[in-house]
């Protein structure tokens, strides 16, 4: 389905990838609200790297599928690392042995389910940013999750080593009413304007939400 409203946070994800510097872009909103549909959605087959977390899983379960996103995106071996540092040691080294000098779309949805308690995550994303990929002006990684307060408090508000290091902050808000509207007919489906309008109020303009309604 092709992607309803969003066109500020289109020109701005367009706009890192175009720009020819390092880029750390954070996307954040609500769950269900639509994040990681827009970065599939707008950089498709440009995405080298793809890794979710995953909600309640321990350090061991992030690591392992860590490993296998890598396995996946670049069809090599990839030995499950026993910490992040190696982690992302790992994943420094396949993209260092990638040809050419094009930009490469790192992505890792859910980044606030791989930060366990006391698993050194954050500690092994600063090294990784700020110890290579912050002088590639190839790379871009985009972050993004559904908990606002882990993005606002360790990515935009970090007072450490990721101190003003996110380039781009995108909050995703739920749809206006006009979008609500757009987003319906894109389905074919024909309220009128008070039906609409009553959708709209009832669940919030969130298209997960309205993807549910029928005509």
């Amino acid at each position: 389905m092709e992607i309803i409203g969003r066109e500020r946070e289109i020109k701005e994800l367009e706009a890192c990838y175009a720009s020819g510097e390092p880029e750390f872009v954070a996307v954040y909103g609500r769950r269900r609200i639509g994040k990681t549909f827009l970065i599939r959605s707008v950089f498709g087959n440009r995405i080298d790297f793809y890794v979710t977390g995953l909600a309640n899983a321990s350090k061991g379960e992030c690591l392992r599928i860590f490993a296998d996103a890598i396995h996946s995106c670049f069809r090599g071996e990839a030995p499950v690392p026993k910490d992040w540092l190696s982690a992302f040691s790992l994943l420094r080294g396949k993209l260092d042995n990638m040809p050419g000098i094009r930009r490469k779309v790192l992505f890792i949805d859910e980044i606030p389910w791989m930060d366990t308690p006391r698993s050194g995550f954050l500690t092994a994303l600063e090294w990784f940013w700020n110890g290579w990929a912050s002088g590639r002006a190839d790379i871009m990684l985009v972050v993004c999750g559904s908990s606002s307060t882990w993005i606002v408090d360790n990515l935009l508000k970090n007072r450490g080593d990721l101190h003003n290091r996110v380039t781009r902050r995108i909050q995703l808000l739920p749809f206006t009413l006009g979008e609500t509207e757009r987003y319906l007919e894109a389905r074919e489906i024909d309220f009128g304007r008070y039906r609409t309008a009553e959708a709209y109020m009832v669940f919030g303009g969130v298209p997960f939400y309205l993807r549910f309604m029928r005509g």
